[in-house]
């Protein structure tokens, strides 16, 4: 046990170690010694043999002088060696005749390069040739152009479009290769890719513990990336309408491809804006945002945000003046804190909206900007509960707050007199979303078994919603995909 002494300002602080260890008995026993040693107290273990033979995770507490100092004791023994971060895995296939040796001359070949095989697949098909797969481990790219001319004229070459989240593929280098890939995507720095490392690995423990497949898990985080990456600049494109909802006011709706819908209220000469969307999509955003608004820099501008999670808001920066629910603020300042903002309290969300949060180059917004607009601190006892009102021209909006189905802090904003409702995520028109929308929205529900903090009480208070609302016609603008018209 730790003495209460050694520990900085009394408390124990964790770390996530990444460790490379030789495949034989015992190499586990050494590591833990190493922590023993120093009173350090291994609190996960994490190694799936099927996805990588080598490395594994380790997550420990101590004093931050003890965990200093498993870092140069692991390093000492080689288990933790520096990345190449250049490094890259090159799938071929060899046509070979099917006779003995012929490949021994490929073999001879790769090993003049120093390339490490890390998969090999082959199969005779009755022909007088065999495919012949390998995985090749290379650290230096420059020299896979003059390998593929040697090699191609001992026999018939090609590079495989390949899918490195098959099952076979097993390598002592997946996740550096996997967080390699992804950092260069969305340009991320050294620290930011050794934290998707870990955090990508988090995710496929969580998800492997209920029975969620690994290869998924990791295709899944790919795709994420892969929708982040594919809306920058020119191809960012959100859906656009406009929409009178009472005298001199108009409502413009953004509806990105990937992330949260940005509804911007116009009256006179201000603007409120409800959520942000991505922080990846800063400069994007800026571009729509100053065409819709030829003065969007100077303009009188506020925003509201209708929840704390990582989609709804990467562009708070932009406003001096945020509006929220006292719980939203908390979540937010707590960001700054070991122990996170709600989201983060979950472990089944924790190392997805971590991932997310490296992703899009998320930053909490200033303290000094945030304005409470009601609400407490502490649980709410039903489904809905009115906990202000806010003004923005001639709309007056009851402000609800949501009991935490979703996320605490969540709240609706409901008009009577125009009989309009922004609904965040409690409710949103999910059948209209664009194709981008839906393909985007599928993944967060995998990768943290639910969107929904507690999805039965979430139902509760989509139900309580539509209650509230009462008898009429009633538009609402959710936080994701179109308005919805609702006869009640």
């Amino acid at each position: 046990m730790m003495k209460k002494s050694q520990l900085k300002g009394g408390f124990p602080i964790k770390k996530t170690f990444v460790t490379t260890m030789p495949d034989h008995v015992g190499a586990f026993l050494r590591a833990s010694r190493c922590f023993a040693a120093l009173e350090a107290n291994i609190t996960r273990v994490s190694y799936n043999k099927a996805v990588d033979t080598h490395t594994l995770f380790i997550e420990a507490e101590g004093s931050e002088e003890s965990l200093q100092e498993a870092t140069e004791a692991l390093a000492a023994i080689g288990y933790l060696p520096s990345a190449p971060t250049g490094s890259t895995v090159l799938l071929l296939e060899f046509l070979l005749r099917d006779v003995p040796g012929t490949i021994t001359a490929v073999l001879e070949l790769i090993q003049s390069y120093d390339f490490n095989i890390s998969y090999i697949s082959s199969q005779a098909d009755g022909s007088s040739y065999q495919h012949f797969k390998m995985g090749l481990f290379v650290e230096d790219k420059a020299s896979v152009s003059a390998f593929l001319q040697e090699a191609s004229r001992l026999c018939a070459v090609r590079v495989i479009d390949y899918d490195k989240l098959e099952r076979s593929f097993d390598n002592s280098i997946f996740y550096i290769s996997f967080a390699n890939e992804l950092a260069a995507r969305m340009k991320l720095s050294e620290e930011a890719r050794n934290e998707l490392v870990i955090q990508s690995n988090l995710v496929m423990q969580l998800l492997d513990e209920h029975g969620g497949s690994p290869y998924k898990t990791f295709e899944f985080i790919a795709k994420f990336s892969e929708a982040l990456a594919r809306y920058h600049e020119d191809y960012f494109a959100p859906r656009i309408s406009r929409h009178d909802v009472a005298p001199e006011v108009t409502l413009t709706l953004l509806e990105p491809p990937c992330g949260s819908n940005t509804a911007i209220l116009h009256w006179q000469d201000e603007y409120l804006f409800v959520d942000t969307g991505y922080a990846c999509y800063h400069e994007e955003m800026l571009d729509y945002l100053r065409a819709l608004i030829p003065d969007f820099d100077h303009c009188k501008k506020t925003a509201l945000l209708t929840h704390a999670d990582v989609d709804h808001c990467g562009l708070l920066d932009l406003f001096s003046t945020v509006y929220l629910s006292q719980k939203s603020r908390d979540s937010l300042m707590a960001e700054q804190t070991p122990q996170g903002g709600f989201r983060e309290r979950n472990p089944l969300h924790a190392p997805y909206i971590r991932i997310c949060k490296l992703l899009t180059h998320y930053r909490s917004p200033q303290a000094d900007t945030l304005k409470v607009i009601g609400g407490t601190s502490s649980p709410l006892k039903e489904p809905l509960e009115r906990i202000g009102e806010f003004a923005f021209g001639p709309l007056s909006f009851e402000v609800w707050e949501g009991a935490g189905g979703h996320l605490p802090g969540e709240i609706v904003l409901v008009d009577r007199l125009y009989r309009i409702a922004f609904s965040g995520d409690i409710y949103f028109n999910l059948k209209e979303l664009t194709r981008e929308q839906a393909a985007y929205n599928r993944y967060a529900p995998y990768l943290m078994t639910s969107v929904d903090t507690n999805p039965p009480l979430a139902a509760q208070e989509r139900k309580a919603l539509l209650e509230l609302l009462g008898p009429g016609d009633w538009t609402i603008f959710g936080g994701h995909g179109p308005k919805k018209e609702l006869h009640l």
